[in-house]
């Protein structure tokens, strides 16, 4: 039977000062007059650094009361509320911050729960606690990956072909422009790397020999940049297979096609797309 001194205890810190019919070592040294850790978030404050510290608990004091169900409950329901509207928010840095906040302090209680009172807590306890912190992992995750996802400037169009033959560009425009594929047709001068750049393409079909610029040049000067890098580059040509080979790693193509080439593998491109 608890005594006036271990509701006391309960009271002031909300901690439990019997456990399965054992009086807790948090109790036996607040009864001594030791500090000890309230649920409030002290104890998680050792672990970061002032700056969190401070963002903590002006987070805490505008809480009524903070329980880690209710943590939950608010930052679910405020991804389910604006998960959809994401994407179009201009001021998407604040909703990240706004989601990011609960769920910090929801990973420092899981964590914290997990590394000092694991052997004390029921197992079936224990696992709800790991499930809540790998699902606050998996929320942040998802968090990162919207915000890097509209950070990323859009693509005006996803093939751009780059060859001095007009015919070849109108042919291989209006092939993927059938297709529903976004495509334009750029000559090869010597404004070509803005004009890349400025397009955002997804995908570059870019011939070897051109009147102003070298291809091989192009394509190592577009991996290069770390603005394009990522646009996946393949030659298009007449040069001979085994002089593109050796062209390869030192240009950092994705691969090339040799003229006169099969629509079909083109077809190989759609992935990229």
């Amino acid at each position: 039977m608890k005594n006036p001194r271990m509701r006391e205890f309960e009271e002031a810190t909300g901690l439990r000062s019997v456990w399965r019919g054992v009086i807790t070592e948090t109790f036996k040294k607040w009864d001594k007059g030791e500090k000890v850790y309230t649920r409030d978030k002290e104890r998680i404050a050792l672990y970061v650094s002032e700056e969190d510290k401070q963002k903590w608990q002006e987070f805490i004091d505008k809480q009524e009361s903070l329980t880690l169900s209710r943590l939950i409950r608010n930052a679910v329901n405020f991804y389910i509320s604006y998960q959809p509207r994401i994407p179009a928010l201009e001021k998407l840095s604040k909703v990240s911050h706004d989601l990011k906040e609960p769920l910090t302090i929801i990973k420092g209680f899981a964590q914290l729960l997990l590394d000092n009172y694991k052997n004390r807590l029921d197992p079936e306890i224990t696992n709800k606690i790991k499930e809540i912190f790998d699902k606050s992992i998996f929320l942040e995750n998802q968090i990162r990956k919207i915000l890097e996802e509209t950070n990323e400037t859009p693509s005006l169009f996803d093939v751009i072909v780059v060859d001095d033959d007009s015919a070849t560009v109108e042919l291989l425009t209006s092939y993927f422009q059938f297709k529903g594929i976004k495509a334009k047709g750029l000559s090869g001068s010597t404004d070509v790397l803005k004009e890349i750049k400025e397009a955002n393409p997804k995908v570059v079909l870019l011939d070897v020999i051109l009147p102003e610029i070298d291809g091989f040049k192009l394509c190592k000067s577009i991996k290069a940049n770390k603005d394009l890098n990522k646009i996946k580059v393949f030659f298009v040509t007449a040069v001979p297979g085994y002089e593109v080979d050796k062209k390869m790693e030192e240009t950092m193509a994705d691969g090339y096609f040799l003229k006169p080439f099969d629509f079909q593998q083109l077809d190989t491109l759609k992935k990229y797309l």
